[in-house]
């Protein structure tokens, strides 16, 4: 719902967006208008329509995160240098590849991942809220158990998040 009142721009007014209220369809003006109450939330570099809690609405796919995907592949890259040999440890590679040795350490974490969670983000069927600093634990340490991984990822709902 726009409120009028608290409207401003540049010019001095601002737009307030709420989610209160509970959704109905009336017309106005001879047009048809559907109101349905939602909060909009900023997702890397996009926002996305969140409905209210409670409200019974059809489960959203997430759709492919790029980023993401590329910085797993290179997890799995990187660690499959270090197993073969062709580099000793992770400064080495840090080295060779001239990037910063601590975050070449963070993204081979990521190989760490349960299985079903990468199948999950390669697919884009991962829950909306996990992103590429969550996996790479900026936001909290990611555990090394999987079935912690899976709590701390949001993926309670084994059905969900199925192949």
């Amino acid at each position: 719902m726009i409120d009028d009142s608290k409207i401003e721009h540049p010019s001095g007014r601002r737009v307030e967006v709420t989610h209160t209220g509970a959704p109905r369809q009336f017309e106005s003006g001879g047009r048809s208008v559907t109101f349905v109450p939602l909060a909009i939330k900023r997702r890397q570099f996009s926002k996305v329509l969140i409905p209210p809690p409670g409200m019974n609405h059809a489960a959203i796919q997430s759709s492919l995160d790029l980023p993401m995907i590329r910085t797993i592949g290179k997890a799995f890259y990187w660690q499959r240098l270090l197993d073969s040999g062709e580099v000793a440890n992770a400064t080495d590679l840090a080295r060779k590849l001239k990037l910063e040795p601590g975050w070449v350490a963070e993204v081979l974490r990521l190989t760490r991942l349960a299985p079903d969670i990468v199948q999950a983000i390669m697919d884009g069927r991962q829950p909306r809220q996990l992103n590429l600093h969550a996996i790479r634990g900026r936001q909290a340490e990611v555990p090394v158990d999987w079935v912690e991984q899976r709590a701390t990822f949001g993926f309670t709902d084994p059905r969900k998040f199925a192949a």
